[in-house]
């Protein structure tokens, strides 16, 4: 058993060294038509302008202090927001409310190389009265 292992070690790396010399060796020409571009970065979506929350005076009795409401939400490439949805409640009379006012944010879309793409986020609002 110990023979086989050994012999095999011992061939091994002269297949790969015949592999590597079978391989054609890259011109210029191949390697200009694979140009990689830069990339600048991502720069995430922010919230721009945000309007307030109305909400009646049952779900503010109702509501803890501080309350904090997670959102998921897609913010398309000319910065509003899709899909809004309530990851996280305080309290079920905050959600619709809640969720209403950030469907009418405006957010700077996430930049990817300096263009507008569309990007999901996640939104912690603070309720507080």
């Amino acid at each position: 058993m110990r023979r086989i292992l050994l012999a095999s070690a011992l061939v091994s790396p002269l297949l790969f060294s015949a592999a590597a010399l079978a391989t054609p060796p890259a011109t210029d020409a191949a390697s200009a038509s694979s140009a990689r571009t830069l990339s600048t970065g991502i720069k995430p979506a922010q919230v721009l302008s945000s309007t307030d929350i109305t909400l009646s005076s049952f779900a503010q009795g109702a509501a803890p202090q501080n309350a904090a409401i997670v959102l998921s939400l897609n913010v398309d490439e000319n910065g509003k927001a899709q899909d809004v949805q309530v990851i996280k409640s305080a309290n079920h009379l905050l959600d619709e409310p809640v969720a209403a006012a950030v469907r009418q944010f405006r957010f700077r879309p996430t930049l990817l190389d300096n263009k507008a793409v569309a990007s999901d986020m996640t939104l912690t609002v603070f309720v507080q009265h």
